[in-house]
């Protein structure tokens, strides 16, 4: 089955869930555990007086920081090995979903766990969805966990709506 897996975390309720399906997965399966959150600062398109983006970055550093020490509790709490990751977009060059993608061939992931809103028509416009995008992108299996299923909170085991893509 998946012996390394790859979940992508930001503190959100649906990655949450993602987080516990993932737990649930390697756990089943005696496998490895990779949270990862990727910080993705801004790139600030006007020029403000006094305005310094480290302030945003180090705020950012410090969410993913208190994240990935959550997902690292959860792990020993389930008796799951692996090591949370933090790593940063390039605000020019990079987006989400190919941080990820990046992450997931450095840690050879058998799978990628990722939380999506299911937005659909004006939102998913506006919005965008890293989800559907790495889901374009990736090449290794991918389960998307829903956010549909928010009736129950994240750590209940709940049936999640699912979408796995096997690489073609």
């Amino acid at each position: 089955m998946y012996h390394r897996i790859l979940v992508a975390v930001d503190g959100s309720e649906t990655s949450l869930r993602a987080l516990d399906e993932a737990l649930q997965l390697a756990h089943d399966a005696g496998g490895q555990l990779q949270p990862l959150f990727v910080v993705d600062v801004p790139v600030m398109a006007y020029d403000v007086p006094a305005y310094d983006p480290t302030y945003v970055r180090n705020a950012l550093i410090e969410e993913a920081t208190q994240v990935t020490d959550d997902a690292m509790t959860r792990m020993r709490r389930a008796g799951v090995a692996g090591t949370p990751r933090i790593v940063e977009a390039d605000p020019v060059a990079d987006d989400v979903a190919h941080c990820i993608q990046r992450a997931a061939a450095d840690f050879k992931a058998d799978v990628v766990v990722i939380g999506t809103h299911g937005r659909r028509g004006f939102q998913r416009m506006v919005l965008g969805s890293v989800a559907e995008r790495f889901l374009r992108i990736a090449q290794c299996p991918v389960l998307m966990i829903s956010a549909h299923c928010a009736g129950s909170p994240a750590g209940k085991a709940t049936p999640p709506s699912e979408t796995v893509k096997e690489p073609s």
